[in-house]
């Protein structure tokens, strides 16, 4: 069940750049060290109701029904799209004077976990990825399920806090000049938004 074979695929899934990886860095940069743990906890949070509706067959459902599929990727698009405004209007993100992290943990969290929870493309991966490590000997399938999910979930928070870390470093070096503040912001909204118009032309 738990092999290397796994380990290392849900590694190399995990390192792959994506909306979660993005939204750490960019909270990591914007706000410090504090501030992309908590992402990194939002986004993995967000990942839950994905591999519970792949362990109750309602990712097949959902595969199954258009509309469903539809409705919650056109929200993700929208979310995403979103993000990239905020980003783009937002010039004071990255003065050292911002707010501190502990007033907007929840904001951050709650923002992470909505980023990947309205992703569907997320709950389908899950179906196609999780059942290919089940033993089919070993017996109790949701038990086994249940433990390949948890692992996955904490090697995805270690990578995005790696992630989000890596980040903070790269802040303190850029964070005085202004120039680099803008192309950063504007970097991170031209990256959102490419996101969501990824996810708007993306077929299941």
């Amino acid at each position: 069940m738990i092999t290397a074979e796994f380990l290392l695929t849900a590694f190399i899934v995990a390192l792959i750049p994506g909306t979660g990886v993005v939204f750490t860095v960019s909270a990591g940069i914007m706000q410090g060290r504090k501030a992309s743990v908590f992402a990194a906890i939002g986004c993995t949070a967000g990942i839950v109701p994905h591999l519970l509706a792949t362990i109750l067959g309602l990712a097949a459902l959902m595969h199954a029904s258009a509309v469903a599929f539809q409705a919650l990727k056109w929200a993700g698009v929208a979310y995403l799209f979103y993000l990239a405004q905020a980003s783009w209007r937002d010039r004071h993100m990255f003065m050292m004077e911002k707010t501190p992290v502990a007033r907007s943990a929840s904001t951050l969290m709650i923002k992470a976990f909505l980023l990947n929870i309205l992703n569907p493309k997320l709950s389908l991966f899950f179906l196609a990825f999780l059942p290919q490590f089940v033993v089919p000997g070993a017996g109790a399938p949701l038990l086994q399920m249940l433990v390949l999910s948890a692992v996955f979930m904490a090697i995805t928070f270690v990578v995005f806090v790696a992630y989000g870390l890596l980040a903070h470093g790269f802040r303190a070096r850029v964070i005085d000049s202004p120039r680099v503040q803008t192309c950063l912001r504007r970097g991170f909204a031209a990256t959102f938004a490419g996101l969501g118009a990824n996810l708007a032309f993306s077929e299941r």
